[in-house]
Protein backbone atom coordinates (compact mmCIF):
# COMPACT_ATOMS: atom_id res chain seq x y z
CA UNK A 1 0.00 0.00 0.00
CA UNK A 2 1.53 3.33 -1.30
CA UNK A 3 0.74 6.15 1.23
CA UNK A 4 -0.07 9.58 -0.01
CA UNK A 5 1.72 12.71 1.14
CA UNK A 6 -0.60 14.70 2.58
CA UNK A 7 1.67 17.98 3.15
CA UNK A 8 0.48 20.82 1.62
CA UNK A 9 2.96 22.57 -0.50
CA UNK A 10 4.80 25.61 1.63
CA UNK A 11 6.84 27.43 -1.55
CA UNK A 12 3.54 29.79 -2.49
CA UNK A 13 3.41 30.87 1.41
CA UNK A 14 7.40 31.50 1.53
CA UNK A 15 7.45 33.05 -2.23
CA UNK A 16 4.15 35.78 -1.00
CA UNK A 17 5.85 36.22 1.69
CA UNK A 18 9.22 37.41 -0.16
CA UNK A 19 7.80 38.81 -3.13
CA UNK A 20 5.04 41.23 -1.25
CA UNK A 21 7.64 42.28 0.95
CA UNK A 22 10.13 43.43 -1.67
CA UNK A 23 7.79 44.62 -3.66
CA UNK A 24 7.28 47.03 -0.81
CA UNK A 25 10.88 47.61 -0.03
CA UNK A 26 11.70 48.40 -3.76
CA UNK A 27 8.24 51.02 -3.86
CA UNK A 28 10.11 52.42 -0.85
CA UNK A 29 13.46 52.43 -2.76
CA UNK A 30 12.19 53.90 -6.21
CA UNK A 31 11.07 57.28 -3.93
CA UNK A 32 7.54 56.99 -3.97
CA UNK A 33 7.16 56.44 -0.41
CA UNK A 34 9.20 56.68 3.12
CA UNK A 35 10.22 53.87 5.02
CA UNK A 36 7.78 53.54 7.63
CA UNK A 37 6.31 50.66 9.82
CA UNK A 38 4.09 48.76 7.12
CA UNK A 39 7.15 47.82 5.78
CA UNK A 40 9.00 47.04 8.91
CA UNK A 41 5.98 44.67 9.75
CA UNK A 42 5.78 43.20 6.86
CA UNK A 43 9.44 42.72 7.04
CA UNK A 44 8.84 41.12 10.73
CA UNK A 45 5.56 38.95 9.93
CA UNK A 46 5.49 38.14 6.27
CA UNK A 47 9.04 38.63 4.70
CA UNK A 48 10.37 37.42 8.00
CA UNK A 49 8.47 35.00 10.36
CA UNK A 50 5.86 33.58 6.95
CA UNK A 51 9.26 32.33 5.77
CA UNK A 52 10.31 30.65 8.58
CA UNK A 53 7.64 28.54 8.16
CA UNK A 54 7.79 27.75 4.93
CA UNK A 55 11.34 26.83 5.45
CA UNK A 56 10.45 24.57 8.63
CA UNK A 57 7.59 23.28 6.45
CA UNK A 58 10.13 22.35 3.60
CA UNK A 59 12.34 20.46 6.23
CA UNK A 60 9.77 18.52 6.80
CA UNK A 61 9.24 17.51 2.91
CA UNK A 62 13.05 16.85 2.20
CA UNK A 63 13.58 19.70 0.32
CA UNK A 64 16.93 21.08 0.86
CA UNK A 65 16.86 24.24 -1.38
CA UNK A 66 12.79 25.04 -0.21
CA UNK A 67 14.72 24.88 3.95
CA UNK A 68 17.75 26.61 2.81
CA UNK A 69 16.32 29.53 0.97
CA UNK A 70 13.30 30.36 3.12
CA UNK A 71 14.88 29.71 6.24
CA UNK A 72 17.74 31.80 4.94
CA UNK A 73 15.50 34.82 3.39
CA UNK A 74 13.20 34.73 6.65
CA UNK A 75 16.26 35.67 8.45
CA UNK A 76 17.30 37.38 6.05
CA UNK A 77 14.23 40.43 6.43
CA UNK A 78 14.50 40.04 10.40
CA UNK A 79 18.30 40.79 10.37
CA UNK A 80 17.41 44.03 7.39
CA UNK A 81 14.43 45.24 10.28
CA UNK A 82 16.96 44.74 13.11
CA UNK A 83 19.86 46.41 11.36
CA UNK A 84 17.16 49.39 11.07
CA UNK A 85 15.67 49.17 14.20
CA UNK A 86 17.91 47.97 16.45
CA UNK A 87 20.40 51.85 16.75
CA UNK A 88 17.11 53.59 17.62
CA UNK A 89 16.65 51.11 20.93
CA UNK A 90 19.67 50.48 22.04
CA UNK A 91 21.77 53.26 21.81
CA UNK A 92 25.21 51.52 21.74
CA UNK A 93 24.55 50.20 18.73
CA UNK A 94 25.77 51.89 15.93
CA UNK A 95 23.63 51.78 12.52
CA UNK A 96 25.72 50.49 9.82
CA UNK A 97 26.96 52.69 7.39
CA UNK A 98 26.84 52.75 3.83
CA UNK A 99 30.23 50.63 3.31
CA UNK A 100 28.98 48.18 5.86
CA UNK A 101 25.72 47.74 4.86
CA UNK A 102 27.15 47.24 1.33
CA UNK A 103 28.84 44.44 2.11
CA UNK A 104 25.58 42.95 4.30
CA UNK A 105 23.74 43.26 0.79
CA UNK A 106 26.91 42.02 -1.38
CA UNK A 107 26.61 38.72 0.94
CA UNK A 108 23.84 38.58 0.44
CA UNK A 109 23.89 38.82 -2.84
CA UNK A 110 26.56 36.01 -3.76
CA UNK A 111 24.17 33.38 -1.20
CA UNK A 112 21.69 33.81 -3.92
CA UNK A 113 23.74 33.74 -6.86
CA UNK A 114 25.04 30.59 -5.65
CA UNK A 115 21.55 29.59 -4.91
CA UNK A 116 20.46 30.61 -8.65
CA UNK A 117 22.67 28.01 -9.58
CA UNK A 118 20.78 25.41 -8.00
CA UNK A 119 17.61 26.70 -9.45
CA UNK A 120 18.72 25.65 -12.82
CA UNK A 121 17.28 21.99 -12.04
CA UNK A 122 14.18 24.05 -11.17
CA UNK A 123 11.24 25.60 -13.30
CA UNK A 124 12.04 29.22 -15.18
CA UNK A 125 9.88 30.72 -12.56
CA UNK A 126 12.10 30.00 -9.86
CA UNK A 127 15.29 30.99 -11.87
CA UNK A 128 13.75 34.47 -13.28
CA UNK A 129 13.28 35.07 -9.29
CA UNK A 130 16.61 33.74 -7.82
CA UNK A 131 18.63 35.86 -11.09
CA UNK A 132 16.84 39.09 -10.36
CA UNK A 133 17.14 38.49 -6.86
CA UNK A 134 20.90 38.43 -6.83
CA UNK A 135 21.29 41.44 -9.54
CA UNK A 136 19.44 43.28 -6.93
CA UNK A 137 21.47 42.79 -4.00
CA UNK A 138 24.37 43.73 -6.05
CA UNK A 139 22.79 46.91 -7.37
CA UNK A 140 21.53 47.59 -3.58
CA UNK A 141 25.29 46.79 -2.38
CA UNK A 142 26.70 49.46 -5.45
CA UNK A 143 24.23 51.88 -4.15
CA UNK A 144 25.41 52.04 -0.98
CA UNK A 145 28.93 52.17 -1.85
CA UNK A 146 27.75 55.60 -3.75
CA UNK A 147 28.51 53.91 -7.27
CA UNK A 148 25.49 55.01 -8.63
CA UNK A 149 21.71 56.67 -6.87
CA UNK A 150 19.07 55.10 -9.14
CA UNK A 151 15.17 54.87 -10.01
CA UNK A 152 15.98 51.86 -11.57
CA UNK A 153 17.66 49.84 -8.74
CA UNK A 154 14.28 49.87 -7.33
CA UNK A 155 12.00 48.73 -10.68
CA UNK A 156 14.46 46.30 -10.88
CA UNK A 157 13.54 45.11 -7.26
CA UNK A 158 9.82 45.59 -7.73
CA UNK A 159 10.39 43.29 -10.71
CA UNK A 160 11.73 40.87 -8.61
CA UNK A 161 8.88 40.31 -6.30
CA UNK A 162 6.28 40.51 -8.85
CA UNK A 163 8.03 37.66 -10.33
CA UNK A 164 7.85 35.70 -6.63
CA UNK A 165 4.01 36.80 -6.32
CA UNK A 166 3.61 35.18 -9.93
CA UNK A 167 4.65 31.88 -9.35
CA UNK A 168 3.43 31.84 -6.09
CA UNK A 169 0.05 32.29 -7.20
CA UNK A 170 0.57 30.22 -10.25
CA UNK A 171 1.75 27.21 -7.99
CA UNK A 172 -1.78 27.62 -6.02
CA UNK A 173 -3.86 27.75 -8.66
CA UNK A 174 -2.09 25.66 -10.86
CA UNK A 175 -2.63 22.94 -7.55
CA UNK A 176 -5.85 23.57 -7.44
CA UNK A 177 -7.23 23.22 -10.67
CA UNK A 178 -5.00 20.14 -11.28
CA UNK A 179 -3.68 21.79 -14.38
CA UNK A 180 -1.06 24.22 -15.82
CA UNK A 181 -3.80 27.51 -16.14
CA UNK A 182 -0.16 29.77 -15.38
CA UNK A 183 2.85 28.18 -16.54
CA UNK A 184 6.21 28.40 -14.53
CA UNK A 185 8.24 26.98 -17.45
CA UNK A 186 10.52 24.27 -17.13
CA UNK A 187 13.91 23.86 -15.68
CA UNK A 188 17.36 24.69 -18.01
CA UNK A 189 19.31 21.26 -16.96
CA UNK A 190 17.64 18.16 -16.69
Amino acid sequence: MVEKNMLANPAPLGLMGFGMTTVLLNIHNTGIFALGTMILAMGIFYGGIAQLIAGIMEYQKGNTFGVTAFTSYGLFWLSFVGLLVLPEFVTSFDAPDGIAMGWYLFLWGLFTMLMFIGTLKKNTGLQLVFFTLFVLFYLLALEEWGFFDSIWVGIEGIICGLSAIYLAMAEVINETYGKTVLPVGKPLLK
